[in-house]
């Protein structure tokens, strides 16, 4: 019975519209530090800046997406509404977890291109 309950709540969340109109930024390329050029660096950083601003707007589309499907269900049990909640909370952490990586690894990078600099 849980299992029949489960496949329904998930047929439910695939019908109903789910952020598809949300497009995941693609992740930017950092540059090596141990062999790029200042001006690299810099146009890193750039993206990375722009990478994390795209970010940003896609968890506020995700957001403001469920919001909106939400709303539009005449019927949706505590049950549905939880299963929900989790997958966008799923979503969000997802996203925030890349962020740290892509901020993580650029900073790894500046530590190898201020490294070779001495």
């Amino acid at each position: 019975m849980n299992r029949l309950l489960s496949l329904a709540i998930a047929s439910l969340l695939f019908s109903a519209p789910l952020a598809l109109a949300c497009e995941y930024p693609q992740r930017v390329k950092v540059p090596n530090g141990a062999t790029a050029t200042k001006d690299e660096m810099i146009s890193g950083q750039r993206a990375v800046k722009d990478y994390m601003a795209s970010m940003d707007e896609y968890l506020a589309c995700i957001e403001q997406e469920e919001k909106d499907t939400l709303e539009s269900m005449s019927e949706i049990t505590e049950e549905e509404r939880e299963v929900r909640s989790a997958a966008l909370i799923k979503k969000h952490n997802a996203a925030v977890e890349e962020m740290e990586l892509v901020a993580a690894r650029f900073n790894e990078e500046v530590r190898a291109y201020k490294a070779k600099s001495e």
